[in-house]
């Protein structure tokens, strides 16, 4: 069953947005706000952190076994 909503003019660009940052469709963004309660701001940072990842990776970014280690002992894992 396919429904129309008519959304505001912003979120509608917001959602524009999402889709040219990521490789969802419009109606998986609206799909994941209703169904699984992410918001547009929750998404639009989600977007965000993922982009920043990938170019801090470009960029070789990476952590190195001293930032593991210090993370590992922080949280006590084995």
């Amino acid at each position: 069953m396919r429904n129309t909503v008519q959304l505001p003019e912003d979120i509608s660009r917001r959602i524009d947005s999402l889709v040219e940052r990521s490789n969802l469709s419009r109606d998986q963004i609206v799909e994941d706000a209703l169904a699984q309660g992410r918001s547009l701001a929750w998404q639009e940072q989600w977007v965000a952190g993922v982009l920043e990842g990938l170019a801090q990776a470009d960029r070789g970014d990476f952590a190195d076994d001293a930032d593991i280690e210090a993370v590992l002992n922080r949280y006590d894992a084995p």
